[in-house]
């Protein structure tokens, strides 16, 4: 059985139209299935409308979080609830193409084991987002030494690689690099970006940076090596401008005034409170990881009646 894994905030217009979506391509193909939403603490009616879906098709299943976690969080909230024998994770808007389902699934039934979406076109988006979605993609791609140029969520995991996923211990997850890192007979298939139909995007210029800089930390050491490179440079710097101050002291041309004495202490400065605000946020991740805290708690759940568990459960 295929498990198709929604996250959903604020979605509630998109909520019947996608369930309706994968359940004509994948009963077309003749493929076993369950949709499982995932409702991240959405502020509209995005789980009542879940609700209505999963009364009118057993095949869906929901799970409704006590308060918004992120999208990390539904993710893997999602793959831990699936009860299929392989798991896709894929927008709720539909940007995802449903239909490539199929070829993941066909894929899957070859033998392999991590089938990543990668993108052929981004859709139209604006010259703003283009810009700042691009350059992230390049900070996280230096970063975590893994090439998500083109990434995306949209994925289908074996079974197998979903326990490893979700056998991983860190609370801060950073779903498209991990589902790399584990490994596993890996292939890919490409798609093109949908225009989103109803809604609006949640990811804004500032979202992606936030989203950047978390996942650069929760990933990689890559920010704390700044502050090695940074140290570098200055010193560099230090012993450059030391010589020159000798050579005009030496032939009577001292630097007059406190020009460079009030760069040099403006320049480290600087740097010293950068370095220890990178060193601060990991610090931060560190702090949350020790806590412990669970990724998310469920406040809410749907088991489809197709489901084998609601079935057995019915019997008993």
């Amino acid at each position: 059985m295929l498990s198709v894994i929604l996250p959903a905030y604020n979605e509630e217009k998109m909520i019947q139209k996608a369930a309706s979506e994968i359940d004509r391509i994948l009963t077309t193909e003749r493929i076993d299935y369950e949709i499982v939403f995932v409702n991240d603490g959405s502020k509209d009616h995005t789980w009542e409308e879940i609700e209505k879906t999963a009364a009118q098709n057993p095949h869906v299943t929901g799970i409704l979080f006590s308060r918004n976690f992120g999208k990390e969080s539904a993710m893997l909230a999602g793959l831990a609830e699936a009860a299929g024998d392989c798991c896709a994770v894929m927008d709720c808007d539909l940007q995802h193409p449903p239909e490539t389902l199929v070829e993941m699934y066909r894929l899957w039934e070859q033998g392999y084991e991590v089938i990543e979406g990668v993108k052929r076109t981004r859709g139209k988006e604006s010259a703003m987002h283009r810009i700042s979605a691009g350059l992230f993609y390049k900070m996280i791609s230096k970063a975590v030494k893994i090439d998500m140029s083109r990434a995306s969520d949209f994925k289908l995991l074996d079974r197998r690689a979903v326990e490893a996923l979700l056998s991983l211990p860190e609370r801060n997850v950073f779903f498209r690099a991990l589902s790399s890192w584990i490994g596993f007979r890996t292939t890919s298939v490409e798609f093109d970006v949908q225009e989103r139909t109803e809604g609006e995007s949640k990811w804004s210029t500032w979202s992606l940076v936030q989203y950047a800089i978390k996942n650069i930390v929760v990933f990689s050491t890559a920010a704390l090596q700044f502050v090695t490179i940074a140290g570098i440079a200055v010193f560099v710097a230090a012993i450059l401008l030391g010589a020159e101050t000798l050579i005009r002291y030496f032939t009577g041309h001292a630097v007059e005034g406190f020009t460079t004495v009030i760069l040099l202490i403006l320049i480290i400065g600087s740097l010293v409170m950068i370095s220890l605000g990178i060193i601060g946020y990991y610090i931060g991740k560190i702090y949350e990881e020790v806590k412990g805290r669970p990724r998310y708690l469920i406040s809410k759940r749907i088991s489809g009646s197709a489901r084998p568990d609601a079935a057995l459960e019915q019997l008993l």
